[in-house]
């Protein structure tokens, strides 16, 4: 699906160390500034979902960048059938938190120092590995806002950082996720909690992991379309 007036391209990032990263770009039609956001991946690359989801953020009016987290691993462009996890996998255990921190601040940098950007209006959102992404980057970047969809393992290995949450974030989940149960959900919003964060927590009771995308058996239109809502306005407000 095109969207009128967005304009796309791929650009070629420097990251600290020393690796080159393709990230795929999506600017609104309008001239002028306008917010940035960061998009990440789930497992399966900067796929057509993940390009779909920069373009209808650029749509929206976002300035949007998704850059390719498995650049170290694999060729640029990379993306991996849905269903075949093991064809991802050893991309996925590469990526460490100090790779994927080089990584988004690359694309982070890289938004601020864009001329159709306002420096101190950039966001995230990342969907699957991405969801858990985006809480590590709104833990050291000082974003606007954070969005992360069925972000997997945050309880596991990143609970540490719920203090550390710069920006309000939205967390959504697929209340039959056998990936991510209510125990790991629970554990990271009492986490926020203590930690006295900004932050919503929603639940679609009848969505599983990947509800949002539909390009995969768990696709659930309404709770992708609900989900896009609220996403957009708590990136508004």
């Amino acid at each position: 699906m095109s969207h009128a007036g967005v304009s796309t391209e791929f650009v070629e990032l420097k990251v600290s160390d020393g690796t080159l990263m393709q990230a795929y770009v999506a600017r609104p039609a309008a001239g002028g500034a306008h917010p940035g956001l960061l998009v990440f991946q789930e497992a399966y690359g900067v796929n057509g979902h993940i390009r779909n989801v920069a373009e209808r953020s650029a749509a929206e009016g976002y300035l949007a960048i998704a850059p390719e987290l498995f650049h170290r691993t694999a060729p640029a462009g990379f993306t991996g059938p849905y269903g075949d996890f093991e064809a991802v996998r050893p991309h996925t255990q590469a990526v460490t938190n100090e790779t994927a921190e080089q990584d988004v601040r690359a694309a982070y940098e890289w938004l601020r120092s864009d001329k159709q950007v306002k420096a101190d209006s950039i966001s995230c959102v990342g969907f699957c590995m991405g969801g858990r992404i985006s809480f590590l980057t709104n833990s050291i970047l000082p974003l606007r806002a954070a969005v992360s969809f069925y972000g997997g393992g945050i309880a596991q290995t990143l609970i540490d950082r719920a203090a550390k949450q710069h920006a309000p974030i939205l967390l959504m989940w697929g209340g039959l996720d056998k990936h991510i149960t209510g125990e790991h959900r629970r554990a990271l919003t009492e986490a926020l909690t203590a930690e006295k964060k900004d932050f919503v927590n929603v639940e679609f009771a009848q969505a599983d992991h990947g509800f949002f995308c539909d390009e995969r058996s768990s696709y659930n239109p309404i709770a992708a379309r609900q989900a896009w809502a609220l996403t957009l306005e708590f990136l508004r407000s």
